[in-house]
Order: structure tokens, then sequence, then C-alpha cells
């Protein structure tokens, strides 16, 4: 079974930087995509960015391109995210998930293995 466990998260100040890590269980950790996502109170489900199959492909979504970044640590089987400059618009439950799609995409009905969230709170 693939297994996914976030950590990372806390409370921090606009400007502030974090490093969320997806500790990733699986017998073929380089097989599939994984992908963050991220909850507000109230509102839906957002793509943040996502890695491809090994590391050479990555993806962001506008709200965080250029100062996040998403990369693979092989030694350690984790996925990281690394967030500069956060903002306050950046609070919410951080995600990690698998896909099983042979490209990586934004659209969170196409992961079907999640961890169980991180808390981001940012203030100003």
């Amino acid at each position: 079974q693939v297994t996914l466990v976030e950590s990372g998260g806390g409370l921090v100040q606009a400007g502030d930087s974090l490093k969320l890590t997806c500790s990733v269980s699986s017998r073929t950790f380089n097989s599939y995509a994984i992908a963050w996502f991220r909850q507000a109170p109230g509102k839906e489900r957002e793509f943040v960015a996502a890695v491809g199959r090994g590391s050479s492909t990555t993806d962001y979504a506008d709200s965080v391109k250029g100062r996040s970044a998403i990369s693979r640590d092989y030694a350690k089987d984790t996925v990281d995210l690394q967030m500069n400059n956060l903002k306050t618009q950046d609070t919410g439950i951080y995600y990690c998930a698998r896909t099983r799609r042979t490209l990586m995409n934004r659209n969170p009905e196409l992961y079907d293995v999640w961890g169980q969230g991180t808390q981001v709170t940012v203030s100003s």
C-alpha cells in the first residue's frame, strides 16, 4: 500500500519560509507523479505544485510560481515543497497526493492517495 505523510507546517509570519515534506511509502516511489494541494476553510481544494515521474518535470500554480520549489529527495523517499515569501493567502491545510496518471495534472479528482494534511498558517 502507498502511504503519504505530510510534515513541516506551522505558524509563520508573512514573508517567512517553510519547507513541507511528503514522506512516501511505496515500492515504486519514482513511478508516480506527486502533487501538493491546499484547502482553506470554506474553499475548494486547490492545486499548488506537482513533480512528475522522476524529478525533471514540475508544475506550479500561478499563486506560488516564482517563490516555491518542489523536489524529490531520493535518499529519503520524500517530496519537498519549499515555500518562500509566504503570504496570508497561503494559509490552509496542505496535502500531498499521488496520481496514477501518466502525466501530471492539476485536478484533485485524479489523485487517488492522499496524506492527512499539515496546517500552514501565515499571519500578517
